[in-house]
């Protein structure tokens, strides 16, 4: 007798590591990671990363695509779940079983959605502040929201994510707008509006951070931003940095500061994420 799809999925099992589902509740909530960003924040060694990574594909467990690059050449590998990925994460939070076709569909939309790129930017910015919190212990990031989840959470707030970020016993909040260069700057600055009704409503009051692809750019912004009054505290840096480090310049400030240094009102608190503890998400 054949076996069922779901005996089959148990047969995967004893072949999951804690790190792998962990990565697996990545890529459910953030839909994609280069080999370098799932390196950087969960392995030590790239060359075990990479055949970890081959071998949860053989597992059907995740999926990959690459583009070629101008010039000649690939571009890196990008991950995403596999349909016995998304089967286990289905199983993991009580949602119905996908069919075969509805996965591979679900890696074809991603590919070929035309805003690949800025949600790798976005993601970026989340492993580059999980990477330096491996390395830093008195650091972490407690929690990390996709755009979805944080227009879900907040209503009338659509960041690209949002996140708090904790040093010892100083804990941040923040937006995260995440610029890529194509969007006019006068659409840009007037982001910060969105979020007072969060404020109105006894909501917390978080530093919107901009982060932008050139210092030119960031001037650009700044001066837009000087003119703009408002009770919402915003703040910039570029790709080039770390966001943990004293790279954000407040809106009207002469001074860069670090990420945890930036003022933050957590204000009421609001339904965190069902699936997190406690709204918590440690890497």
């Amino acid at each position: 007798m054949p076996q069922s799809r779901t005996a089959g999925l148990l047969a995967i099992y004893p072949h999951i590591t804690s790190r792998d589902r962990l990565l697996l509740q990545l890529l459910d909530d953030h839909h994609v990671f280069t080999t370098d960003q799932i390196h950087r924040m969960l392995f030590h060694a790239r060359r075990t990363c990479q055949i970890r990574l081959g071998e949860l594909a053989a597992l059907g467990l995740l999926d990959r695509f690459r583009f070629a690059r101008d010039g000649g050449g690939s571009q890196p590998w990008h991950w995403t779940l596999g349909h016995n990925g998304h089967r286990f994460q289905a199983a993991a939070h009580n949602r119905p079983e996908p069919t075969a076709r509805a996965s591979r569909q679900t890696v074809q939309r991603l590919s070929a959605n035309p805003h690949l790129t800025h949600l790798l930017t976005v993601n970026e910015f989340f492993v580059r502040l999980t990477a330096h919190a491996r390395q830093h212990p008195e650091a972490r990031l407690d929690r990390w929201w996709s755009e979805s989840l944080t227009t879900k959470q907040y209503r009338t707030v659509t960041a690209d994510g949002h996140g708090l970020w904790s040093v010892a016993d100083t804990t941040v909040g923040f937006f995260l707008e995440a610029d890529t260069g194509t969007e006019p700057l006068s659409r840009v600055v007037a982001k910060p509006d969105r979020y007072t009704q969060v404020i109105r409503r006894g909501g917390p009051r978080y530093p919107v951070l901009f982060w932008l692809h050139s210092e030119q750019r960031e001037e650009h912004l700044h001066r837009l931003l000087r003119g703009r009054p408002g009770d919402v505290p915003a703040a910039t840096a570029t790709h080039h940095n770390d966001p943990a480090d004293a790279v954000w310049l407040p809106a009207g400030a002469t001074g860069r500061v670090r990420l945890a240094e930036l003022p933050s009102d957590h204000g009421q608190p609001v339904a965190d994420n069902p699936n997190y503890d406690d709204g918590v998400f440690v890497l």
